[in-house]
């Protein structure tokens, strides 16, 4: 018996090996038995699927797959893959990273959070709204991990000084109220001989002569009680900052990778879209229903883990001791940032410049700036073109204003003949996930192989007979799927997997694709539910004294609102934005361009 324990325990040890090497030999029947075009490119997504799922190699690793099989079975010619790793959806990307890098470099994304948290108030209440906001405002330019890596922190910081100046402020006004209920002491206290004098110290309560073990313990059960409030109250903070970050990732065409892979999965399968989706567009559609995400959640949050005692939560009128010690804390923070600096404001220009050449790039009602400039005849400049092009001035600008007097001296004592720029290579290099790169390329590749060995096809005319479900349905099912797929998958290969299949489907059964695929994008995002299901998740799990009971509880219901919430604005303003109910002409030519 203790043998074969040791097997299995030897077996779990190695079962990243084994995956590795046994699934393509259970899978190779599939290409043997059907040797067409479709079987073998079908063998390369079900390998790649699994690997992801069960991540027995690192995901960047599989994501290279196609590069190796797709030529290699005929599917696809070497450099036709390789081709599909750095596309426009890829520059997009890079630039919008290169932005946020530079934004947590110089710690602006610190002095925006703490100036939002020190206008809204340290009542619970408020607090959580508070870093709600900050957090979902900040994960829509910066990645959701860093924006809960840095909220978090904070958060705790201020929890537990509100818990110590509760606690100190408790125990005066129970002192207060002990001395106010004795009045004074009894005037016979000198007739009492020392013999006679008990060991615990009499006092006058309601006429009854009471030692102070009684006030002893009425003060143990406040301190547990607190303990157990603010236990509860670190729970639902930690929860709401990883959850807002991860919903205010979506607002955004640049918050979250699962949204440029939207982008590159249309263009690359229907690339006579005429750029239905780009950063405007996305706006126009993502930021209400994460406004909405957000409201609701909070309302859940505040419910679950405060309770709807509003007033107490709120609060009113004039600050008390604890409100402003643990405001102090804040400011505090705040003060140690010091002055804002040159670099900090160049970056800020520079953000604010490339969020506003996005938004009129090509806003739909009017011809954008591109339109008149350079996209007359063709679509010459993309919202890639805009990123890398203000991403580039972070390497051209000081990061303090030229002067003739001395910049100062380096740690080795060297004196500094010039300012740096903004950024420099190291720092990029350092913090650029380059992974994200190969895994948004290897989807395009999926999307690719599967289109010129006709698996699109093949599957689009599979799944005809959806035709007679009402498409509400369909939307509400697939979204459903995909958000419980992405519990105990990446986002990045949930949306990979799923999006060519939802684009033949819609295709085969004349639906708008975005219908589908829009949806289902977002909610690749509402991973709320497991700790390693996000990388925010995981680090509010960390430090949130949180059991994995706590992030189900929450998390189930944060999926329905979430899903409800996108079917809703997909039925309603998403529906008027891309013309939903018409299957558009560019769906028909479903053939990607090599």
């Amino acid at each position: 018996m203790g043998s074969l324990f040791n097997v299995f325990k030897w077996l779990w040890y190695h079962i990243n090996y084994i995956i590795i090497f046994v699934t393509p030999l259970v899978l190779l029947p599939l290409p043997l038995v059907i040797p067409t075009p479709e079987a073998r490119c079908g063998y390369v997504i079900i390998l790649m699927a699994l690997y992801w799922c069960t991540e027995c190699m690192p995901l960047a690793v599989t994501a290279l797959l196609p590069v190796v099989l797709f030529p290699m079975m005929g599917i696809m010619k070497a450099g036709d893959v390789s081709i599909e790793y750095l596309k426009d959806s890829n520059m997009l990307f890079i630039g919008g990273l290169l932005v946020a890098i530079a934004v947590e470099h110089w710690n602006l994304h610190k002095r925006i959070a703490l100036r939002v948290l020190l206008l809204v108030g340290v009542r619970p209440s408020l607090l959580m709204m508070g870093f709600m906001i900050v957090s979902a405002f900040l994960s829509m330019w910066i990645s959701n991990t860093a924006t809960t890596a840095m909220m978090l922190p904070i958060a705790h910081a201020v929890l537990q000084q509100l818990q110590v100046t509760e606690a100190r402020a408790e125990e005066r006004d129970l002192q207060t109220a002990a001395e106010d209920n004795l009045g004074f002491e009894l005037e016979s206290k000198e007739e009492i001989t020392d013999e006679k004098k008990p060991d615990t110290k009499l006092q006058l309560e309601n006429g009854v002569v009471q030692p102070q073990v009684a006030q002893e313990s009425m003060q143990d059960s406040w301190r547990k009680a607190m303990e157990a409030k603010y236990d509860l109250l670190t729970k639902g903070m930690s929860l709401s900052v990883c959850y807002s970050a991860s919903i205010g990732g979506t607002a955004t065409l640049t918050g979250t990778t699962p949204n440029l892979i939207l982008k590159g999965q249309m263009d690359k399968l229907f690339p006579e879209n005429g750029g239905v989706i780009n950063f405007a567009s996305w706006f126009g559609f993502a930021f209400p229903n994460m406004v909405l995400m957000l409201a609701i959640s909070w309302l859940w949050l505040q419910f679950m883990f405060l309770g709807f005692n509003l007033k107490k939560s709120f609060g009113c009128g004039i600050k008390s001791d604890r409100d402003k010690e643990a405001y102090a804390v804040m400011k505090g923070e705040y003060k140690k940032l010091g002055g804002m600096k040159f670099a900090e404001g160049a970056v800020l220009t520079i953000f604010i410049l490339l969020v506003l050449l996005w938004f009129t790039r090509e806003p739909g009602f009017i011809p954008g700036w591109a339109t008149v400039l350079f996209n007359k005849d063709d679509a010459f400049v993309s919202d890639g073109t805009v990123a890398i092009f203000m991403s580039m001035l972070f390497f051209i600008i000081p990061s303090r204003l030229p002067t003739f007097g001395s910049y100062g001296f380096t740690e080795a004592g060297k004196m500094i003949k010039a300012p740096p720029a903004l950024l420099n290579w190291q720092v990029v290099h350092e913090r650029m996930p380059w992974n994200i790169i190969l895994l948004l390329g290897g989807g395009f590749a999926l999307a690719s192989g599967s289109e010129i060995s006709g698996l699109s096809k093949w599957l689009g005319e599979s799944l005809a007979p959806l035709q007679k479900i009402p498409p509400f349905a369909i939307s509400i099912l697939l979204s459903l799927l995909v958000a419980t797929f992405t519990e105990c998958s990446s986002n990045t290969a949930t949306t990979t997997l799923f999006l060519p299949i939802l684009a033949s489907m819609a295709t085969a059964i004349q639906l708008h694709p975005l219908y589908v695929m829009l949806p289902c994008t977002i909610a690749a995002s509402l991973a709320f539910m497991l700790p390693v299901a996000t990388p925010p998740n995981a680090i509010a799990f960390s430090f949130g004294n949180l059991k994995v009971v706590d992030m189900v509880r929450a998390g189930f219901i944060l999926n329905i609102i979430g899903i409800l919430c996108i079917n809703l604005g997909i039925n309603t303003w998403g529906y008027a934005m891309f013309n939903m109910g018409t299957f558009p002409q560019w769906a028909n030519n479903t053939h990607s361009q090599p």
